[in-house]
Protein backbone atom coordinates (compact mmCIF):
# COMPACT_ATOMS: atom_id res chain seq x y z
CA UNK A 1 0.00 0.00 0.00
CA UNK A 2 2.48 2.65 0.83
CA UNK A 3 3.28 2.94 -2.58
CA UNK A 4 -0.05 3.29 -4.01
CA UNK A 5 -0.11 6.46 -2.35
CA UNK A 6 3.42 7.11 -3.30
CA UNK A 7 3.24 6.91 -6.58
CA UNK A 8 0.14 9.60 -6.81
CA UNK A 9 1.85 11.93 -4.43
CA UNK A 10 4.94 11.85 -6.97
CA UNK A 11 3.53 11.78 -9.82
CA UNK A 12 2.47 15.92 -8.94
CA UNK A 13 5.84 16.46 -8.18
CA UNK A 14 6.60 15.57 -11.41
CA UNK A 15 2.97 15.98 -13.19
CA UNK A 16 3.61 19.75 -12.63
CA UNK A 17 6.84 18.30 -14.07
CA UNK A 18 5.16 19.43 -16.95
CA UNK A 19 6.40 22.12 -14.51
CA UNK A 20 10.42 21.16 -14.99
CA UNK A 21 9.56 20.78 -18.48
CA UNK A 22 8.71 24.23 -19.21
CA UNK A 23 10.29 25.98 -15.37
CA UNK A 24 11.53 28.38 -15.43
CA UNK A 25 13.61 27.83 -13.19
CA UNK A 26 34.43 25.22 -5.69
CA UNK A 27 33.70 26.78 -2.83
CA UNK A 28 35.12 30.08 -0.83
CA UNK A 29 36.19 29.77 2.67
CA UNK A 30 34.20 33.13 3.73
CA UNK A 31 30.61 31.36 3.20
CA UNK A 32 27.83 30.85 5.62
CA UNK A 33 26.91 27.45 6.60
CA UNK A 34 23.58 26.57 5.54
CA UNK A 35 23.08 23.73 8.54
CA UNK A 36 20.13 21.61 8.41
CA UNK A 37 17.50 21.07 11.19
CA UNK A 38 16.96 17.95 12.75
CA UNK A 39 13.87 16.35 11.61
CA UNK A 40 11.34 14.83 14.15
CA UNK A 41 11.04 11.41 13.73
CA UNK A 42 13.77 8.51 13.42
CA UNK A 43 16.36 6.76 10.64
CA UNK A 44 17.46 10.09 9.78
CA UNK A 45 21.58 10.25 9.30
CA UNK A 46 22.55 13.35 10.60
CA UNK A 47 24.36 14.08 6.87
CA UNK A 48 21.02 15.16 5.66
CA UNK A 49 19.18 17.08 7.95
CA UNK A 50 17.76 20.13 6.70
CA UNK A 51 17.68 24.22 7.93
CA UNK A 52 17.20 24.13 11.32
CA UNK A 53 14.49 26.51 11.29
CA UNK A 54 12.57 23.42 9.49
CA UNK A 55 10.51 20.90 10.65
CA UNK A 56 8.56 18.48 8.87
CA UNK A 57 4.62 18.58 7.84
CA UNK A 58 2.98 15.89 9.64
CA UNK A 59 0.24 15.67 7.03
CA UNK A 60 -2.08 12.91 7.50
CA UNK A 61 -3.55 10.19 5.25
CA UNK A 62 -6.71 10.86 3.05
CA UNK A 63 -10.34 10.49 5.27
CA UNK A 64 -11.73 8.25 5.79
CA UNK A 65 -9.39 5.50 6.61
CA UNK A 66 -8.88 4.64 9.86
CA UNK A 67 -7.81 7.41 12.66
CA UNK A 68 -7.79 10.12 10.41
CA UNK A 69 -9.21 13.12 10.99
CA UNK A 70 -10.74 15.41 8.43
CA UNK A 71 -8.52 18.26 9.85
CA UNK A 72 -5.65 15.85 8.52
CA UNK A 73 -7.10 15.71 5.18
CA UNK A 74 -7.48 19.50 5.10
CA UNK A 75 -3.95 19.95 5.62
CA UNK A 76 -2.87 18.10 2.69
CA UNK A 77 -4.18 20.57 0.83
CA UNK A 78 -2.86 23.73 2.07
CA UNK A 79 0.18 24.00 -0.23
CA UNK A 80 0.20 27.07 -2.28
CA UNK A 81 -3.30 28.23 -1.83
CA UNK A 82 -3.36 29.04 1.52
CA UNK A 83 -0.11 30.93 1.41
CA UNK A 84 -1.54 34.02 -0.11
CA UNK A 85 -2.31 35.11 2.81
CA UNK A 86 -0.07 37.55 4.61
CA UNK A 87 -1.88 36.73 8.15
CA UNK A 88 0.62 36.01 10.57
CA UNK A 89 0.56 34.08 12.89
CA UNK A 90 -0.76 31.33 10.04
CA UNK A 91 -4.19 29.10 10.75
CA UNK A 92 -1.94 25.41 10.89
CA UNK A 93 -4.53 22.47 10.75
CA UNK A 94 -5.47 20.98 14.20
CA UNK A 95 -2.85 17.66 14.49
CA UNK A 96 -5.25 15.36 16.35
CA UNK A 97 -4.65 12.43 14.05
CA UNK A 98 -0.53 13.34 14.15
CA UNK A 99 1.55 10.17 13.70
CA UNK A 100 -1.61 7.80 12.84
CA UNK A 101 -1.62 5.91 9.15
CA UNK A 102 -3.23 3.64 7.87
CA UNK A 103 -0.33 2.02 6.18
CA UNK A 104 0.65 -1.44 6.58
CA UNK A 105 3.72 -2.03 8.78
CA UNK A 106 7.20 -3.35 7.91
CA UNK A 107 6.13 -7.24 7.87
CA UNK A 108 3.64 -6.46 5.38
CA UNK A 109 6.00 -4.36 3.21
CA UNK A 110 8.68 -7.50 3.33
CA UNK A 111 5.73 -10.14 2.28
CA UNK A 112 4.48 -7.67 -0.79
CA UNK A 113 8.17 -7.44 -2.10
CA UNK A 114 8.06 -11.35 -1.95
CA UNK A 115 4.89 -11.80 -3.52
CA UNK A 116 5.08 -8.38 -6.04
CA UNK A 117 8.61 -9.23 -7.10
CA UNK A 118 8.78 -13.70 -7.00
CA UNK A 119 12.49 -13.85 -8.39
CA UNK A 120 14.27 -10.37 -8.93
CA UNK A 121 16.94 -10.91 -11.29
CA UNK A 122 17.31 -6.90 -11.64
CA UNK A 123 20.44 -6.73 -9.27
CA UNK A 124 18.49 -4.06 -7.45
CA UNK A 125 18.64 -3.54 -3.64
CA UNK A 126 15.30 -3.25 -2.34
CA UNK A 127 14.56 -0.50 0.32
CA UNK A 128 12.14 -1.87 3.48
CA UNK A 129 9.82 1.17 3.93
CA UNK A 130 9.62 1.86 7.52
CA UNK A 131 6.40 3.06 8.97
CA UNK A 132 7.63 6.46 9.91
CA UNK A 133 9.40 7.22 6.38
CA UNK A 134 5.91 6.30 4.92
CA UNK A 135 4.17 8.66 7.04
CA UNK A 136 6.40 11.44 5.48
CA UNK A 137 5.67 10.28 2.14
CA UNK A 138 1.72 10.59 3.07
CA UNK A 139 1.70 14.06 2.43
CA UNK A 140 4.67 15.35 3.58
CA UNK A 141 8.06 16.35 2.14
CA UNK A 142 7.95 12.89 0.06
CA UNK A 143 11.69 13.88 -1.12
CA UNK A 144 13.10 13.49 2.53
CA UNK A 145 12.33 9.65 3.06
CA UNK A 146 13.86 9.05 -0.32
CA UNK A 147 16.95 10.56 0.46
CA UNK A 148 17.13 8.08 4.05
CA UNK A 149 16.70 5.43 1.84
CA UNK A 150 19.36 6.25 -0.60
CA UNK A 151 21.51 6.65 2.54
CA UNK A 152 21.07 3.05 4.23
CA UNK A 153 20.14 1.38 0.80
CA UNK A 154 22.31 2.92 -1.71
CA UNK A 155 22.27 5.64 -4.76
CA UNK A 156 19.87 2.73 -6.93
CA UNK A 157 16.81 0.88 -4.79
CA UNK A 158 13.50 -0.30 -5.39
CA UNK A 159 10.56 0.44 -3.44
CA UNK A 160 8.33 -2.91 -3.60
CA UNK A 161 5.77 -2.54 -1.89
CA UNK A 162 1.47 -2.45 -2.56
CA UNK A 163 0.90 -3.24 -6.51
CA UNK A 164 3.42 -0.83 -7.77
CA UNK A 165 6.82 -0.74 -7.36
CA UNK A 166 9.57 2.01 -8.43
CA UNK A 167 13.32 2.11 -8.91
CA UNK A 168 14.38 5.51 -7.24
CA UNK A 169 17.68 6.95 -9.44
CA UNK A 170 20.18 8.96 -7.09
CA UNK A 171 23.18 8.66 -8.95
CA UNK A 172 24.08 10.81 -11.99
CA UNK A 173 25.13 8.18 -14.56
CA UNK A 174 21.79 6.27 -14.19
CA UNK A 175 19.92 9.16 -14.29
CA UNK A 176 22.06 10.99 -17.45
CA UNK A 177 21.08 7.41 -19.06
CA UNK A 178 17.60 7.72 -18.30
CA UNK A 179 17.04 10.94 -19.58
CA UNK A 180 19.09 11.18 -22.48
CA UNK A 181 17.40 7.71 -23.59
CA UNK A 182 14.20 9.26 -24.90
CA UNK A 183 12.89 6.61 -26.98
CA UNK A 184 12.97 4.20 -24.05
CA UNK A 185 11.85 5.96 -21.47
CA UNK A 186 8.09 7.96 -21.69
CA UNK A 187 6.60 10.11 -19.15
CA UNK A 188 4.18 7.37 -17.78
CA UNK A 189 2.75 8.50 -14.49
CA UNK A 190 3.05 12.20 -15.26
CA UNK A 191 0.08 12.19 -17.79
CA UNK A 192 -2.34 10.83 -15.66
CA UNK A 193 -3.10 13.17 -13.09
CA UNK A 194 -1.77 16.01 -15.22
CA UNK A 195 -4.48 15.23 -18.80
CA UNK A 196 -7.23 17.09 -17.23
CA UNK A 197 -5.54 20.26 -17.12
CA UNK A 198 -2.79 19.96 -19.44
CA UNK A 199 -4.49 17.98 -22.54
CA UNK A 200 -2.48 17.03 -25.22
CA UNK A 201 0.00 20.32 -24.12
CA UNK A 202 3.59 19.59 -25.11
CA UNK A 203 4.74 19.10 -21.85
CA UNK A 204 3.25 15.66 -21.22
CA UNK A 205 2.80 14.58 -24.92
CA UNK A 206 4.78 11.97 -26.22
CA UNK A 207 6.71 10.40 -29.32
CA UNK A 208 5.56 12.20 -32.67
CA UNK A 209 2.82 14.92 -30.98
CA UNK A 210 5.77 16.10 -28.57
CA UNK A 211 8.48 15.89 -31.17
CA UNK A 212 6.19 18.17 -33.17
CA UNK A 213 4.97 20.56 -30.74
CA UNK A 214 8.20 21.00 -29.12
CA UNK A 215 9.55 22.01 -32.41
CA UNK A 216 6.81 24.80 -32.56
CA UNK A 217 7.32 26.27 -29.38
CA UNK A 218 11.36 26.17 -28.84
CA UNK A 219 11.69 28.89 -31.31
CA UNK A 220 9.38 31.64 -29.52
CA UNK A 221 12.05 31.86 -26.70
CA UNK A 222 14.72 33.37 -28.39
CA UNK A 223 16.89 35.79 -27.57
CA UNK A 224 15.22 38.81 -28.75
CA UNK A 225 11.83 37.95 -27.28
CA UNK A 226 13.93 36.96 -23.47
CA UNK A 227 14.94 40.67 -23.74
CA UNK A 228 12.29 42.12 -24.75
CA UNK A 229 10.34 39.89 -21.65
CA UNK A 230 12.97 42.17 -19.46
CA UNK A 231 11.95 45.18 -20.26
CA UNK A 232 8.74 45.04 -20.99
CA UNK A 233 6.82 42.09 -18.27
CA UNK A 234 9.57 41.54 -15.69
CA UNK A 235 11.01 44.53 -14.86
CA UNK A 236 7.04 46.21 -14.51
CA UNK A 237 5.47 43.37 -12.73
CA UNK A 238 8.10 43.15 -10.07
CA UNK A 239 8.14 47.36 -9.72
CA UNK A 240 4.14 46.74 -8.73
CA UNK A 241 5.62 44.12 -5.85
CA UNK A 242 8.32 46.55 -4.81
CA UNK A 243 5.46 48.99 -4.54
CA UNK A 244 2.90 46.68 -2.90
CA UNK A 245 5.73 45.68 0.28
CA UNK A 246 6.59 49.54 0.26
CA UNK A 247 2.79 50.71 0.89
CA UNK A 248 2.08 48.15 3.62
CA UNK A 249 5.41 48.85 5.68
CA UNK A 250 4.18 51.35 7.49
CA UNK A 251 1.54 49.01 9.17
CA UNK A 252 4.25 47.08 10.40
CA UNK A 253 2.79 43.80 9.41
CA UNK A 254 4.71 40.98 7.84
CA UNK A 255 4.60 39.69 4.64
CA UNK A 256 4.11 36.18 3.14
CA UNK A 257 6.55 35.81 0.85
CA UNK A 258 5.64 32.80 -0.93
CA UNK A 259 2.11 34.01 -1.55
CA UNK A 260 3.60 37.07 -3.34
CA UNK A 261 6.27 34.92 -5.33
CA UNK A 262 3.20 33.23 -6.68
CA UNK A 263 0.86 36.38 -7.32
CA UNK A 264 4.10 38.11 -9.20
CA UNK A 265 4.91 34.80 -11.00
CA UNK A 266 1.19 34.79 -12.73
CA UNK A 267 1.19 37.83 -13.82
CA UNK A 268 4.47 37.98 -15.28
CA UNK A 269 3.50 34.26 -17.30
CA UNK A 270 0.14 35.55 -18.15
CA UNK A 271 1.66 38.42 -19.94
CA UNK A 272 4.68 36.41 -21.75
CA UNK A 273 2.58 33.66 -22.82
CA UNK A 274 -1.26 35.45 -23.73
CA UNK A 275 -0.46 39.13 -23.11
CA UNK A 276 -2.78 38.82 -20.37
CA UNK A 277 -2.52 40.70 -17.38
CA UNK A 278 -4.00 38.82 -14.94
CA UNK A 279 -2.83 41.51 -12.17
CA UNK A 280 -3.21 39.21 -9.56
CA UNK A 281 -0.52 40.96 -7.51
CA UNK A 282 -3.70 44.10 -6.81
CA UNK A 283 -6.85 42.08 -7.01
CA UNK A 284 -8.82 39.06 -7.67
CA UNK A 285 -11.03 37.35 -10.38
CA UNK A 286 -12.65 34.30 -11.59
CA UNK A 287 -10.02 33.43 -13.99
CA UNK A 288 -7.39 33.89 -11.27
CA UNK A 289 -9.33 31.56 -8.77
CA UNK A 290 -9.64 28.86 -11.32
CA UNK A 291 -6.45 28.59 -12.00
CA UNK A 292 -5.49 28.00 -8.31
CA UNK A 293 -8.25 25.48 -8.09
CA UNK A 294 -6.75 23.84 -11.30
CA UNK A 295 -3.62 23.70 -9.57
CA UNK A 296 -4.73 22.49 -6.22
CA UNK A 297 -6.85 20.08 -7.83
CA UNK A 298 -3.67 18.21 -10.05
CA UNK A 299 -2.04 18.71 -6.59
CA UNK A 300 -4.98 16.77 -4.77
CA UNK A 301 -4.87 13.82 -7.33
CA UNK A 302 -1.46 13.14 -6.25
CA UNK A 303 -2.93 12.67 -2.58
CA UNK A 304 -5.57 9.92 -4.11
CA UNK A 305 -5.06 6.69 -2.84
CA UNK A 306 -7.80 5.99 -5.53
CA UNK A 307 -8.23 7.46 -8.79
CA UNK A 308 -11.66 7.80 -8.84
CA UNK A 309 -11.66 10.55 -11.06
CA UNK A 310 -10.98 8.30 -13.40
CA UNK A 311 -14.48 7.28 -13.40
CA UNK A 312 -16.50 9.28 -15.80
CA UNK A 313 -19.80 9.93 -13.91
CA UNK A 314 -17.99 10.16 -10.06
CA UNK A 315 -16.45 13.44 -11.95
CA UNK A 316 -19.97 14.65 -12.25
CA UNK A 317 -20.96 14.21 -8.88
CA UNK A 318 -18.74 14.49 -6.40
CA UNK A 319 -18.34 18.18 -5.48
CA UNK A 320 -14.10 18.70 -5.87
CA UNK A 321 -14.13 17.27 -8.85
CA UNK A 322 -16.89 19.17 -9.91
CA UNK A 323 -15.39 22.39 -8.81
CA UNK A 324 -12.05 21.39 -10.67
CA UNK A 325 -13.98 21.15 -14.02
CA UNK A 326 -15.73 24.33 -13.91
CA UNK A 327 -12.00 25.86 -13.13
CA UNK A 328 -10.70 23.84 -16.55
CA UNK A 329 -13.68 25.17 -18.30
CA UNK A 330 -13.25 28.82 -17.10
CA UNK A 331 -9.25 28.48 -17.73
CA UNK A 332 -9.61 26.72 -21.15
CA UNK A 333 -12.61 29.22 -22.29
CA UNK A 334 -10.10 32.38 -21.62
CA UNK A 335 -7.49 30.82 -23.44
CA UNK A 336 -9.47 29.98 -26.21
CA UNK A 337 -10.76 33.46 -26.56
CA UNK A 338 -7.39 35.16 -26.41
CA UNK A 339 -5.91 32.65 -29.17
CA UNK A 340 -9.26 33.56 -31.01
CA UNK A 341 -8.95 37.03 -30.45
CA UNK A 342 -5.14 37.07 -31.52
CA UNK A 343 -5.85 34.87 -34.75
CA UNK A 344 -7.94 37.55 -36.07
CA UNK A 345 -6.01 40.13 -35.76
CA UNK A 346 -2.66 38.30 -37.31
CA UNK A 347 -5.18 37.31 -40.15
CA UNK A 348 -6.54 40.68 -40.52
CA UNK A 349 -2.87 42.36 -40.79
CA UNK A 350 -1.61 39.23 -42.55
CA UNK A 351 0.85 39.08 -40.26
CA UNK A 352 3.95 36.36 -40.85
CA UNK A 353 7.31 35.80 -39.40
CA UNK A 354 9.77 38.45 -41.04
CA UNK A 355 12.93 37.05 -38.80
CA UNK A 356 13.87 33.85 -36.62
CA UNK A 357 13.80 36.31 -33.96
CA UNK A 358 10.62 38.11 -34.36
CA UNK A 359 9.14 39.88 -31.57
CA UNK A 360 5.39 41.88 -32.46
CA UNK A 361 5.86 45.53 -30.53
CA UNK A 362 2.11 45.59 -29.80
CA UNK A 363 2.11 41.89 -28.28
CA UNK A 364 5.87 40.01 -28.03
CA UNK A 365 3.93 37.12 -26.26
CA UNK A 366 4.86 33.60 -27.41
CA UNK A 367 1.04 33.01 -28.59
CA UNK A 368 1.40 35.93 -31.10
CA UNK A 369 4.83 34.46 -32.31
CA UNK A 370 3.10 31.05 -32.78
CA UNK A 371 0.00 32.38 -34.46
CA UNK A 372 2.17 34.37 -37.07
CA UNK A 373 3.82 31.46 -37.77
CA UNK A 374 1.48 30.49 -39.67
CA UNK A 375 1.72 26.47 -38.36
CA UNK A 376 -1.44 24.33 -39.19
CA UNK A 377 -2.31 23.62 -35.78
CA UNK A 378 -5.52 23.20 -34.08
CA UNK A 379 -6.84 26.05 -31.31
CA UNK A 380 -6.94 23.11 -29.33
CA UNK A 381 -3.60 21.76 -29.45
CA UNK A 382 -2.58 25.13 -29.11
CA UNK A 383 -4.38 26.12 -26.21
CA UNK A 384 -3.07 22.97 -24.27
CA UNK A 385 0.63 24.09 -25.48
CA UNK A 386 0.23 27.33 -23.96
CA UNK A 387 -2.01 25.86 -20.71
CA UNK A 388 1.51 23.66 -20.30
CA UNK A 389 3.41 27.00 -20.09
CA UNK A 390 0.94 28.69 -17.79
CA UNK A 391 1.64 26.09 -15.32
CA UNK A 392 5.11 25.50 -15.67
CA UNK A 393 6.11 29.24 -16.07
CA UNK A 394 4.16 29.78 -12.62
CA UNK A 395 4.79 27.58 -9.99
CA UNK A 396 8.38 26.87 -10.53
CA UNK A 397 9.86 30.37 -10.51
CA UNK A 398 7.69 31.15 -7.62
CA UNK A 399 9.19 28.28 -5.58
CA UNK A 400 12.70 29.37 -6.68
CA UNK A 401 12.27 33.17 -5.36
CA UNK A 402 10.96 31.29 -2.57
CA UNK A 403 13.97 28.97 -1.24
CA UNK A 404 16.18 31.54 -2.33
CA UNK A 405 15.14 34.28 -0.73
CA UNK A 406 14.94 32.07 2.40
CA UNK A 407 18.40 30.77 1.98
CA UNK A 408 19.83 33.97 1.47
CA UNK A 409 18.28 35.82 4.82
CA UNK A 410 19.06 32.91 6.95
CA UNK A 411 23.33 33.88 5.35
CA UNK A 412 23.95 36.98 5.99
CA UNK A 413 27.01 37.05 4.37
CA UNK A 414 25.91 35.91 1.39
CA UNK A 415 22.56 38.34 1.61
CA UNK A 416 24.93 41.61 1.34
CA UNK A 417 27.22 40.06 -1.08
CA UNK A 418 24.46 40.01 -3.37
CA UNK A 419 22.78 43.32 -2.76
CA UNK A 420 26.10 44.98 -2.90
CA UNK A 421 26.39 43.62 -6.09
CA UNK A 422 22.99 44.53 -7.41
CA UNK A 423 24.02 48.11 -6.30
CA UNK A 424 27.30 48.30 -7.89
CA UNK A 425 26.27 47.13 -10.99
CA UNK A 426 22.55 48.21 -11.68
CA UNK A 427 23.26 51.79 -9.91
CA UNK A 428 19.69 52.72 -8.80
CA UNK A 429 18.26 51.89 -12.63
CA UNK A 430 15.89 48.65 -13.81
CA UNK A 431 18.13 45.69 -15.00
CA UNK A 432 18.43 45.15 -18.26
CA UNK A 433 19.22 42.42 -20.38
CA UNK A 434 22.96 42.73 -21.12
CA UNK A 435 23.21 43.02 -16.78
CA UNK A 436 22.36 39.51 -16.35
CA UNK A 437 26.09 38.57 -17.05
CA UNK A 438 27.31 40.70 -14.95
CA UNK A 439 25.29 39.81 -11.96
CA UNK A 440 27.03 36.82 -11.38
CA UNK A 441 26.67 36.02 -7.52
CA UNK A 442 22.77 36.96 -7.57
CA UNK A 443 22.88 34.12 -10.42
CA UNK A 444 24.74 31.93 -8.28
CA UNK A 445 22.83 32.09 -5.40
CA UNK A 446 19.64 31.43 -7.88
CA UNK A 447 21.23 28.40 -9.05
CA UNK A 448 23.00 27.05 -4.99
CA UNK A 449 18.87 27.56 -4.41
CA UNK A 450 18.06 25.35 -7.00
CA UNK A 451 20.49 22.28 -6.15
CA UNK A 452 19.37 22.66 -2.33
CA UNK A 453 15.44 23.12 -3.37
CA UNK A 454 15.03 21.29 -6.89
CA UNK A 455 11.69 22.20 -8.43
CA UNK A 456 10.52 19.34 -9.42
CA UNK A 457 12.52 17.21 -6.66
CA UNK A 458 11.95 13.97 -9.07
CA UNK A 459 11.46 13.57 -11.91
CA UNK A 460 9.53 10.49 -13.56
CA UNK A 461 9.78 7.97 -16.41
CA UNK A 462 8.57 4.36 -17.68
CA UNK A 463 10.80 2.01 -19.18
CA UNK A 464 8.64 1.06 -22.75
CA UNK A 465 11.52 -1.45 -22.90
CA UNK A 466 13.36 -4.10 -21.00
CA UNK A 467 17.36 -1.89 -20.47
CA UNK A 468 20.43 -2.04 -18.58
CA UNK A 469 21.00 0.90 -15.98
CA UNK A 470 24.63 2.14 -15.41
CA UNK A 471 26.42 -0.73 -12.81
CA UNK A 472 24.48 -3.42 -14.77
CA UNK A 473 20.93 -3.16 -13.13
CA UNK A 474 18.41 -4.67 -15.06
CA UNK A 475 14.53 -3.08 -16.13
CA UNK A 476 11.94 -4.83 -17.03
CA UNK A 477 9.51 -2.93 -19.69
CA UNK A 478 6.80 -1.25 -17.88
CA UNK A 479 8.87 -0.49 -14.90
CA UNK A 480 8.35 2.90 -13.18
CA UNK A 481 11.38 4.84 -12.51
CA UNK A 482 11.53 8.01 -10.40
CA UNK A 483 14.85 10.11 -10.51
CA UNK A 484 15.55 11.61 -7.25
CA UNK A 485 16.90 15.54 -8.26
CA UNK A 486 16.83 15.68 -4.63
CA UNK A 487 18.82 13.00 -3.50
CA UNK A 488 21.84 13.95 -6.20
CA UNK A 489 21.71 16.93 -5.44
CA UNK A 490 22.44 16.49 -1.79
CA UNK A 491 24.46 13.27 -2.44
CA UNK A 492 27.88 13.49 -0.26
CA UNK A 493 29.25 11.17 -3.20
CA UNK A 494 28.17 13.81 -5.34
CA UNK A 495 28.92 17.15 -3.80
CA UNK A 496 31.60 18.47 -0.66
CA UNK A 497 29.71 20.30 1.83
CA UNK A 498 26.33 18.53 -0.04
CA UNK A 499 23.91 20.36 2.87
CA UNK A 500 25.75 24.03 3.03
CA UNK A 501 24.47 26.88 0.96
CA UNK A 502 27.68 27.91 -0.81
CA UNK A 503 26.95 29.97 -3.89
CA UNK A 504 30.86 30.39 -4.78
CA UNK A 505 30.81 26.59 -5.35
CA UNK A 506 30.17 27.58 -9.11
CA UNK A 507 32.79 29.89 -10.15
CA UNK A 508 31.72 33.56 -10.90
CA UNK A 509 34.07 33.19 -13.81
CA UNK A 510 33.09 30.38 -15.08
CA UNK A 511 30.10 28.65 -16.96
CA UNK A 512 26.59 28.82 -15.20
CA UNK A 513 26.07 25.28 -13.82
CA UNK A 514 23.58 22.75 -16.43
CA UNK A 515 23.42 19.25 -16.80
CA UNK A 516 26.30 18.64 -19.51
CA UNK A 517 29.39 20.40 -17.69
CA UNK A 518 28.46 18.61 -14.33
CA UNK A 519 27.76 15.61 -15.95
CA UNK A 520 24.16 15.14 -14.90
CA UNK A 521 25.19 15.80 -10.98
CA UNK A 522 23.48 19.10 -11.23
CA UNK A 523 19.41 18.85 -13.11
CA UNK A 524 17.17 21.50 -12.08
CA UNK A 525 15.85 21.49 -15.01
CA UNK A 526 16.10 17.87 -16.18
CA UNK A 527 17.93 17.08 -19.01
CA UNK A 528 18.74 15.38 -22.73
CA UNK A 529 15.83 15.59 -25.37
CA UNK A 530 13.18 16.64 -22.55
CA UNK A 531 15.05 18.83 -20.58
CA UNK A 532 13.24 22.38 -19.46
CA UNK A 533 12.39 24.71 -23.03
CA UNK A 534 12.21 27.58 -20.55
CA UNK A 535 15.04 27.70 -18.43
CA UNK A 536 16.29 30.67 -19.29
CA UNK A 537 13.26 32.22 -19.32
CA UNK A 538 12.88 31.03 -15.96
CA UNK A 539 16.63 32.26 -14.84
CA UNK A 540 16.13 35.70 -16.03
CA UNK A 541 12.89 36.03 -14.84
CA UNK A 542 14.29 35.39 -10.91
CA UNK A 543 17.27 36.94 -11.32
CA UNK A 544 15.33 40.46 -12.21
CA UNK A 545 12.60 39.45 -9.61
CA UNK A 546 15.27 39.40 -6.77
CA UNK A 547 17.39 41.87 -7.95
CA UNK A 548 15.09 44.50 -8.12
CA UNK A 549 13.92 42.81 -4.27
CA UNK A 550 17.47 43.75 -2.98
CA UNK A 551 17.68 46.86 -4.94
CA UNK A 552 14.88 48.30 -2.95
CA UNK A 553 14.03 46.77 0.01
CA UNK A 554 15.44 44.63 3.26
CA UNK A 555 14.21 41.32 4.17
CA UNK A 556 14.52 39.70 7.56
CA UNK A 557 12.74 36.48 8.87
CA UNK A 558 9.48 36.20 10.99
CA UNK A 559 11.48 35.24 14.26
CA UNK A 560 10.12 32.58 15.98
CA UNK A 561 8.35 30.73 12.79
CA UNK A 562 8.58 26.95 12.14
CA UNK A 563 9.21 26.79 7.97
CA UNK A 564 7.94 23.26 7.42
CA UNK A 565 8.19 21.77 3.62
CA UNK A 566 5.65 19.50 1.93
CA UNK A 567 5.56 18.44 -1.88
CA UNK A 568 3.51 19.64 -4.42
CA UNK A 569 3.88 20.59 -8.02
CA UNK A 570 7.36 22.02 -6.40
CA UNK A 571 8.73 22.06 -2.62
CA UNK A 572 6.40 24.24 -0.86
CA UNK A 573 6.16 25.52 2.62
CA UNK A 574 3.33 24.28 4.77
CA UNK A 575 2.08 27.54 6.29
CA UNK A 576 3.76 30.29 4.34
CA UNK A 577 7.24 32.38 4.18
CA UNK A 578 6.47 35.31 6.43
CA UNK A 579 9.37 38.05 6.37
CA UNK A 580 9.13 41.58 7.70
CA UNK A 581 10.22 44.08 5.19
CA UNK A 582 11.51 47.41 5.41
CA UNK A 583 13.30 50.04 2.73
CA UNK A 584 16.68 51.27 2.14
CA UNK A 585 17.80 53.98 2.81
CA UNK A 586 19.98 55.94 0.85
CA UNK A 587 19.86 54.10 -2.29
CA UNK A 588 19.08 55.55 -5.73
CA UNK A 589 15.77 54.38 -6.99
CA UNK A 590 15.27 57.23 -10.12
CA UNK A 591 14.27 55.41 -13.14
CA UNK A 592 15.29 57.08 -16.34
CA UNK A 593 12.46 58.49 -18.73
CA UNK A 594 10.68 55.88 -20.93
CA UNK A 595 11.20 52.98 -18.31
CA UNK A 596 8.61 50.20 -19.39
CA UNK A 597 5.21 50.13 -18.31
CA UNK A 598 2.96 46.86 -18.13
CA UNK A 599 1.62 46.20 -21.92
Amino acid sequence: MPNVYARYRIEQAAALTAHSEMAMAGASSGTTRHSLPQLERGNVSPARLSPQSMSMSHSFSPFPFPGLSRNGLQSLQICRFSQNSDEYPPQVPDKSGAGKSWVSPDWITSLSSKFRLGEDTSGIPVATAKLDDVQDLLGGALFLPLFNWMLTTGPIYRLAAGPRNFVVIGDPAAAKHVLKNYGTYAKGLVSEVSEFLFGSGFAIAEGKLWTIRRRAVLPSLHRKYLSTMVDRVFCPCTEQLVEKLKSGISSGSSFNMEGQFSQLTLDVIGLAVFNYNFDSLTSDSPVIQAVYTALKEAESRSTDILPYWKVPFLCKIVPRQVKAAQAVSIIRETVEELVDKCKSIVEAEGEKLSTDEYVNEADPSILRFLLASREEVSSTQLRDDLLSMLVAGHETTASVLTWTLYLLTKNKEAYLKAQEEVDRILQGRYPQFSDMKELKYVTRCIYESMRLYPHPPVLIRRAQEPDVLPGGYKLEAGQDVMISVYNIHHSPQVWDRAEDFIPERFDLDGPVPNESNTDFRYIPFSGGPRKCVGDQFAMLEATVALSMLLQSLDFELVPNQTIGMTTGATIHTTTGLFMKVSERQNISTHMEAGEPVLV
